[in-house]
């Protein structure tokens, strides 16, 4: 019955005018799987299941039929706070993720204080063949190893995957931009070096210039660090 319960939550809270704007930004999910509901509803819902004994239920019924349920899906399991059962949920989860907002929405908490146990779980995801594994992890490591627990060596680790899916290198090129916001010194050489590849290597360096998060004597050197076709990125 918790399927057919968030079904009709899920259709109360829909919204025509959002659908629309969400099959638009989603072109790789089957516009009948989306319904239109906004963030802050599917959050609430989310509570509602993780709090019911029927989570487990929800957790184990895939695939699930609507993109927002696998919203909901790894909203739940971003409240598990057991660090072993996260991760569990989530390997179980990520091979059904079709979709950027769904590999990117959800951050689970459990994982902020298990730095030492995470790493090589993002250590597997990021070489996956599934592309938003893969994202998931190179996410995970922006969110999770770019602070106190940073080492070079991750840069290099989120450059790993050579696949050519666009959302793929999007998110590598989002991870570098971030890292030269809180890491410049450390990852300048990269971009010196050009070890990136030339498209991640200049979306990387544009989001940057569009960062305020990055000084304006950053964003200079960085300009020249674009190469030759940087502005049709």
């Amino acid at each position: 019955m918790i399927n057919d319960d968030i079904l009709k939550e899920l259709i109360g809270a829909k919204d025509g005018e959002y659908r629309s704007f969400q099959v638009k930004l989603i072109p790789d999910v089957p516009p009948g799987t989306v319904l239109g509901v906004r963030t802050p509803a599917l959050r609430r819902i989310a509570k509602e299941v993780f709090g019911s004994g029927e989570r487990e239920a929800f957790l184990r019924t895939l695939p699930h039929r609507f993109y927002e349920e696998n919203l909901i899906h790894f909203f739940v399991i971003a409240m598990i706070g057991d660090f072993d059962e996260c991760v569990r949920e989530t390997n179980a989860f990520l091979p059904y993720v079709d979709c950027w907002p769904v590999s990117d929405q959800a951050t689970p908490k459990a994982f902020k204080k298990n730095h030492k146990e995470l790493l090589p779980y993002i250590r597997e995801w990021i070489q996956s063949d599934h592309v938003y594994t893969a994202r998931f992890g190179i996410r995970m490591l922006m969110n999770e190893f770019l602070g106190e627990d940073f080492k070079e060596e991750y840069l290099s680790l989120a450059a790993s995957n050579k696949g050519g899916d666009y959302y793929l290198k999007m998110m590598i090129a989002w991870f570098f931009a971030t890292a030269l916001a809180k890491r410049y010194d450390e990852t300048v050489g990269f971009f010196e070096s050009r070890k990136l590849d030339e498209w991640i290597h200049r979306k990387a360096i544009q989001k940057a210039l569009e960062s305020y998060r990055v000084t304006d004597a950053h964003k200079a050197y960085l300009i020249t660090l674009r190469g030759r076709g940087a502005d049709s990125v």
